[in-house]
């Protein structure tokens, strides 16, 4: 029996590959310190896993809605200007709304740019949904408007923004987000959003969002998640904003994948919306502490652009390679030697680079470091 082209020609996540890899060397009782795996090392926060406890306490275990609480779509809505709940829809996690995403939008043979390097799952969900992704390099990890403009063809049908970017750090101006729009209304495509990071910001800048562009609302499909924000990456909630009609598209196809989302971890992402600020303001502070330190454990080891968000370094290690080397050989290298898992830069599109995530504690980012120089 032959098993679909589809099923056969998709890659698994090369980065979930890590989660069970760790497992299986610490139970054969190896010091490892994951840097590979991007999860925030803080603690879901006490008031999001009383208000979980309490929504199960009451039962809240049931089918809800497809498009999510109503509750908790109209909490989101509150804080898009101009957005009604209707243009809201949950989902488990970000990357199942992306998956979506390309589901309602592409049919086969439809392009979507892709700015690499990128996410490990872009290019294997636009191919899911029939799509090919159309790879642009960027410019010191920074978007080439001219690379975009040229991608377009009569085929392109969206152009695909993450920022703060996964793997790079990388944080896009507004001017550069503004050039984005234009050409996405020019050419009549859609813009995608990844802003799963996007309260990640340092450097005292401010955050800006396709969405502080009202002009391209009517074909901005933005992803955001609960995931990183508030160390709920085990609750599966993210969710969508998109014009209504695209919206009911993807509660259709929601509905035939998974129906609701988790009702009870709905209640702590709702929750979540009600939380002071302080909180994510001392964990972004945190990070931009780490990425601080990460960069100074670094300094002469490895070249390596100063990450604006995200938590995440994207240093190139070429100089370090041996002969006839890759950044998945360098990483199992490293791995073998030290015990430290980084993430290579091929899962990511760009051979030469490694991903380094540094929302880990201090303790293991020093000894991580001091591991890796004590072998190169």
């Amino acid at each position: 029996m032959n098993l679909s082209y589809r099923s056969t020609h998709t890659h698994g996540s090369r980065t979930a590959r890590f989660i069970p890899l760790m497992k299986s060397l610490r139970d054969q009782g190896r010091d490892v310190i994951s840097l590979a795996i991007g999860e925030p090392d803080m603690d879901t926060p006490a008031d999001i896993i009383a208000a979980t406890q309490d929504a199960l306490s009451r039962q809240e275990t049931r089918y809800s809605d497809i498009a999510g609480l109503p509750v908790l779509r109209e909490a989101l809505a509150r804080r898009f200007d101009g957005c009604g709940p209707e243009s809201i829809v949950i989902f488990n996690g970000s990357k199942q709304a992306l998956y979506t995403t390309f589901q309602v939008i592409c049919d086969p043979g439809d392009e979507v740019i892709v700015p690499i390097p990128c996410w490990v799952s872009f290019p294997e969900q636009i191919a899911l949904a029939g799509g090919l992704p159309v790879f642009v390099p960027t410019c010191d990890h920074q978007l080439d408007i001219n690379a975009i403009a040229t991608a377009v063809t009569d085929k392109t049908r969206a152009i695909l923004v993450n920022s703060p970017n996964n793997p790079t750090g990388a944080v896009y101006p507004a001017k550069t987000l503004q050039q984005v729009a234009k050409l996405a209304m020019d050419h009549n495509l859609f813009l995608i959003a990844d802003e799963a990071y996007d309260v990640f910001v340092y450097d005292s800048r401010t955050p800006v969002s396709l969405w502080d562009f009202p002009e391209v609302r009517d074909r901005l499909i933005l992803i955001r998640s609960f995931s990183k924000h508030y160390a709920m990456t085990g609750f599966r909630v993210g969710y969508a904003v998109a014009p209504p009609d695209a919206a009911g598209a993807m509660v259709r196809i929601h509905s035939q994948i998974t129906g609701n989302v988790c009702t009870f971890s709905q209640y702590g992402a709702l929750s979540a919306l009600q939380m002071d600020e302080a909180g994510l303001i001392q964990q972004r502070n945190h990070l931009e502490q780490n990425r601080n330190l990460a960069l100074e454990c670094m300094d002469d080891l490895f070249p390596c652009i100063c990450p604006g968000g995200a938590f995440y370094l994207f240093p190139d290690v070429r100089g370090h390679l041996q002969k006839g080397e890759t950044a998945d050989d360098f990483s199992l290298r490293i791995l073998e030697k030290t015990g430290v898992m980084v993430a290579p830069g091929t899962d990511f599109g760009m051979d030469g680079h490694v991903r380094i995530c540094f929302a880990v504690p201090e303790i293991q980012l020093k000894e991580a470091f001091r591991r890796i120089r004590s072998v190169l």
